[in-house]
């Protein structure tokens, strides 16, 4: 399975919400880098993604994008190989 990399904050109900969804997927092991405590780490995430919300997901080296892109990618059945590959 590919690494799974989130970026998060402390109080996001979104990052809470995809967590769930990939550990019922099978994922044990998410690296969660809290932006709320590295603002560094949010200016490398906007920068990758170009996005400022969170979370940003990634698995192995594609970016999911958030968690509404985490649940499109899942009811379109491409999450399973994705985590998979």
């Amino acid at each position: 399975m590919p690494a799974v990399k989130m970026y998060t904050t402390a109080v996001c109900p979104f990052c809470v919400r995809a967590k769930q969804i990939l550990q019922s997927k099978g994922v044990a092991h998410i690296e969660e880098v809290r932006v709320d405590l590295l603002p560094d780490e949010r200016v490398k995430m906007m920068e990758i993604t170009g996005r400022r919300s969170v979370p940003q997901i990634f698995i192995g080296d594609t970016h999911v994008g958030g968690c509404d892109d985490l649940m499109a990618l899942d009811s379109q059945g491409g999450l399973m190989p994705l985590l998979q590959a």
